[in-house]
């Protein structure tokens, strides 16, 4: 491995980028409370940017039946607390003497970064508490050469690699196993993000896996075209993470979940390298040994690239939205929609608390906008009866032809129609579709007042939502009564995803914990309760989001027991070593 770098290209560092290192989101971005209790956003990113949003804090104190006092917040650690770096001396050297200097860092705040991801517990630790274990090294590599001298020399030295992309795991995949004694090195991936090759014709893309999806269609829609993959995360996440996580999109009814996109992934693994030597439109070869990294979550190697089937960008893309008289309503739209030939890109259906949530974080009405708001209100509930406290939402992203949409437009308004909906209108879709971006920040935000939020997604058949939406509450509910917590538990939930045979529905839930001894323990137990309701009444253990730790010991009730030992010897034969030794899902004894 030459020493020698001379690349002019600015280097990558986690702790320069643009983002938080514990908390979710941009540095610039991020939710305050102003003198007045109104809430305001920073920054210029998201539409909710320099607004004051009075209601937002009335809304939370109503759901949680508590009031909050602006003064009594918690304070984040400063000086945050860092464990010793457990080093291999033989592996460091070897590493020293091999790689240039900008390729590795041994630096407290780095290793703090690569040492969580985005769970409320991990990143509660991370703010006001200590990681419970941390990397000791961080790599950066910048192509697959280096990858694979990297596989050998932790082989030779017995030293544990975790790959790491974006920091966006939300299933406690990053967090470093207790019984993990050997030196643990993070294998940043993010500074190999360029596109390899274009296949304009064939209608491909091969890219290297440390591209953020932001990234990816910032290079892709420059040149006409798209993939079509947009998570809610897609401005932080990685394409290597997409794959690693089983990844689904917003936008899955026209391009499909992640699956559905790659065609080809180059994974380099202990064993040598895993790929299909050349991507092909579809082939008949027998087991596909490319299909298990799919969802790997870094047990098996290192993702490097992959190939990706490439769109042309549509000619039209626009929004609609449309509300209904209740939740059961919604769910019969959504269903009849999902077995029409005229689905949108995007069709989610927000519950009554998800949608009042929705309406709290607008902005201070003035003049002729509180005349004209009130004439619309009065329209809503008075003309067409629709209850405030009843009443659901529904936002559609449509992508296409001028004819493809406007079938699709027409589809919709008369389907709400048959429902006793009411068309809302693009810009009302358009603001529900992009608030997803932006709510993702006040998680952190309400946890400063001692409130602890999370969410949760499952796969449910049509006949199993109700059953599983209540069962989830339920749950809640009695575990909130037990602990003694106070107030109110909050739960909302909407369904993001519509499939012919089922949804996806993605929970939101909190709790106060404001003067509760050991708070995160038991908050994390109330979600694992909750998770094995969602089960036990009919739904998965997750829809997108991955395994990871946090729901690995529900695998047993997901594959039998061949199955789960097919996987672990697959992972002994490529990994006897276990260089690999994340221990996410069941690879493990």
């Amino acid at each position: 491995m030459n020493k020698k770098d001379n690349s002019d290209k600015e280097k990558f560092f986690a702790v320069n980028a643009i983002n938080w290192g514990h908390k979710w989101g941009y540095r610039d971005s991020t939710f305050i409370m102003n003198d007045d209790r109104s809430v305001s956003m920073t920054g210029s990113r998201y539409e909710l940017c320099g607004i004051e949003m009075p209601d937002f804090i009335p809304y939370v104190e109503e759901m949680l039946d508590i009031n909050i006092d602006p003064d009594d917040t918690l304070v984040e650690v400063e000086n945050k607390p860092v464990r010793k770096a457990r080093i291999n001396d033989g592996f460091s050297h070897a590493v020293k003497s091999e790689f240039p200097e900008d390729r590795y860092t041994f630096k407290d705040d780095e290793r703090l970064m690569h040492s969580q991801g985005q769970t409320t517990d991990e990143v509660y630790k991370a703010l006001y508490l200590q990681i419970d274990k941390m990397t000791d090294m961080v790599f950066y590599i910048e192509s697959e050469e280096e990858a694979k001298r990297l596989i050998q020399l932790a082989t030779e030295h017995q030293v544990c690699l975790v790959p790491y992309g974006g920091g966006t795991s939300v299933s406690n995949a990053l967090q470093i196993p207790e019984q993990e004694q050997r030196m643990v090195v993070a294998v940043d991936t993010r500074r190999m993000d360029a596109i390899e090759s274009i296949d304009e014709k064939d209608r491909r893309v091969t890219v290297q896996s440390g591209i953020t999806g932001g990234r990816l269609e910032e290079l892709l829609q420059e040149k006409g075209f798209t993939v079509g993959h947009e998570p809610d995360s897609i401005e932080f996440s990685t394409l290597g993470g997409w794959i690693s996580t089983n990844a689904s999109g917003m936008k899955k009814n026209r391009y499909g979940n992640i699956e559905d996109i790659v065609e080809n992934v180059t994974m380099i693994t202990p064993g040598g390298v895993i790929e299909q030597i050349k991507p092909l439109t579809r082939a008949s070869i027998g087991v596909k040994p490319q299909s298990m990294l799919l969802g790997s979550e870094g047990n098996f190697g290192i993702i490097t690239k992959a190939t990706l089937k490439l769109h042309t960008l549509p000619d039209v893309q626009t929004y609609n939205s449309a509300l209904f008289h209740d939740w059961d309503t919604g769910v019969d739209f959504m269903y009849e929609l999902s077995q029409s030939d005229a689905v949108p890109a995007s069709a989610r259906l927000m519950d009554n608390a998800q949608f009042r949530f929705g309406q709290a974080l607008k902005e201070r009405s003035r003049g002729l906008e509180i005349w004209m708001k009130k004439v619309e209100k009065f329209f809503v509930l008075n003309i067409k009866g629709f209850d405030p406290y009843k009443m659901v939402g529904t936002s559609f992203k449509l992508e296409g032809s001028h004819q493809e949409v406007g079938f699709q437009q027409s589809h919709l308004k008369k389907l709400a129609k048959k429902y006793n909906g009411l068309i809302a209108g693009a810009d009302n879709g358009k603001r529900g579709y992009n608030l997803t971006f932006a709510i993702a920040y006040i998680r952190d935000f309400i946890s400063n007042y001692h409130i602890v939020g999370e969410t949760m997604e499952t796969s449910v058949p049509w006949s199993k939502i109700h059953t599983v939406c209540d069962a989830a509450t339920n749950r809640l509910h009695e575990l909130h009564k037990k602990h003694n917590i106070p107030g109110t538990p909050y739960m909302s939930y909407r369904i993001p995803q519509i499939y012919h045979t089922g949804v996806c529905i993605y929970f939101m839930f909190a709790i106060s914990v404001k003067g509760i001894k050991n708070s995160i323990d038991i908050f994390h137990s109330i979600e694992h309760s909750m998770r094995e309701a969602i089960i036990e009444n009919g739904g998965s253990i997750s829809h997108h989001h991955g395994v990871g730790k946090l729901r690995k010991d529900f695998m047993t009730d997901t594959i039998s027991p061949a199955s789960i030992e097919l996987l672990k010897q697959i992972k002994h034969s490529h990994d006897p070593n276990n260089i690999f030794g994340i221990r996410n899902n069941v690879f493990y004894d």
